[in-house]
């Protein structure tokens, strides 16, 4: 089983990572970072109104949505039937593989060791979330990672922001960086949207080959 998250990327390299407190600004949300040039965002469900801020912001139509640090099964079914498109865990998870293989959606599980890298190539992904990229020693442990599995594909999140991303972006086997700098829950609670699409905007441009 292709994760099959590459083709939901379609060549962009950037995934803003949202924790949206007030669904109520999801709407506004979903406008600025598509007009700042994303196309794909994931919204973490670790606020109480992160699966209406999700069907709120799939509905918008100008980004590809998918719902992150997704833990259960039971989690990937409300979050397919909000409109995600894709699925982020943080970590390993075989029931939430199982419920991502049912719903026919991309799974994108966390890992952090080359045990649990080899566990998602056995189970079929190809792409795989890098988690916490930062705090686990960065690209450098990218590199070491990717070094003796050459098929993976990786999704480095956690701690990155602009003044990081370009490290991970220069390893072939990234395909995507994904941060909340972009748009912060400061960011939202200010209703600062041009802020957003211009972070979006500069993170964008800086990612295009």
């Amino acid at each position: 089983m292709s994760s099959g998250f590459a083709a939901v990327l379609a060549g962009a390299r950037i995934m803003p990572v949202l924790t949206v407190p007030d669904p109520a600004t999801a709407a506004p949300l979903a406008e600025a970072l598509a007009a700042g040039g994303a196309r794909c965002a994931e919204v973490t469900l670790r606020t109480p109104g992160a699966e209406q801020a999700l069907r709120t912001m799939a509905a918008h139509g100008g980004l590809i949505v998918g719902a992150g640090t997704v833990l259960t099964g039971e989690q990937v079914e409300r979050a397919v039937a909000a409109g995600a498109r894709f699925v982020v865990s943080p970590g390993l998870d075989e029931e939430v593989l199982a419920a991502c293989r049912e719903a026919r959606v991309p799974a994108v599980p966390g890992i952090a060791t080359a045990t649990e890298l080899m566990r998602a190539l056995r189970a079929g992904l190809d792409t795989v979330k890098l988690f916490p990229a930062e705090a686990i020693g960065g690209p450098r442990t990218l590199r070491a990672l990717a070094g003796p599995f050459p098929g993976a594909r990786f999704v480095p999140t956690g701690g990155i922001d602009a003044s990081r991303m370009d490290a991970y972006l220069a390893d072939p086997a990234v395909v995507g960086v994904g941060g909340s700098w972009m748009a912060t829950t400061a960011h939202l609670e200010r209703g600062d949207y041009t802020e957003i699409r211009r972070l979006t905007a500069e993170a964008v441009a800086r990612s295009t080959p």
